[in-house]
């Protein structure tokens, strides 16, 4: 996973709330159980002009070229809700999005995104004069800022901020406490041998 330690990117405006796992990868564009092939699905149902078309509808955000190449999201609260699938972070993460600003997230959805390398910062209210404006984002520091200079700090639990930071997935960050690990077993193997056939 990639390392996020500062980001700087335009700032794509999604302000509704309540947008759902299946608004951000519509069930019908999930076609494998891979973390690939999912951007193209990436809010099909907003930004195709018909179901299952590639058209895009010039109105919705991610189509306008002011947005382009974009990687931080602009979100309503509740961000993410519905359903846990985790092909949602994994849509977002393919098509390059790296952080989502949002007034608060669903729970399981966030640890998604941090599972995936995508930084959930829950602000509220949402900066929202950064819309089209570049943010930096400063893991380190909790802070984003716009080109005006004015910051807005985020919290952030340690575990998440180390896995983002170290560019961790869950099984890199249990492998840190691999001596630890060992030692318990090692310590147990002799305390119960009839365990260890």
């Amino acid at each position: 996973m990639e390392q996020f330690t500062t980001l700087t990117s335009v700032a794509v405006p999604l302000i509704r709330d309540n947008i759902d796992t299946d608004a951000i990868i519509p069930s019908r564009e999930m076609t494998s159980v891979s973390k690939t092939g999912l951007a193209d699905g990436l809010f099909a149902g907003w930004r195709y002009t018909m179901i299952g078309g590639r058209d895009p509808d010039p109105d919705f955000v991610l189509n306008q070229p002011a947005y382009a190449n974009a990687r931080i999201l602009l979100g309503g609260a509740n961000f993410g809700c519905g359903s846990s699938r985790e092909h949602a972070a994994w849509a977002l993460a393919e098509y390059g999005i790296r952080a989502i600003v949002a007034p608060s997230f669903n729970p399981i959805f966030r640890g998604n995104c941090v599972r995936n390398g995508i930084l959930p910062i829950a602000i509220d209210p949402v900066p929202l004069a950064a819309a089209a404006q570049p943010l930096t984002i400063m893991l380190k520091d909790q802070v984003v800022v716009d080109v005006a200079g004015a910051v807005w700090s985020f919290e952030i639990d340690e575990e998440a901020k180390a896995m983002l930071g170290g560019g961790l997935d869950g099984i890199d960050l249990t492998l840190l406490r691999r001596d630890a690990i060992e030692a318990f077993r090692d310590a147990d193997r002799v305390a119960r041998p009839w365990a260890y056939l």
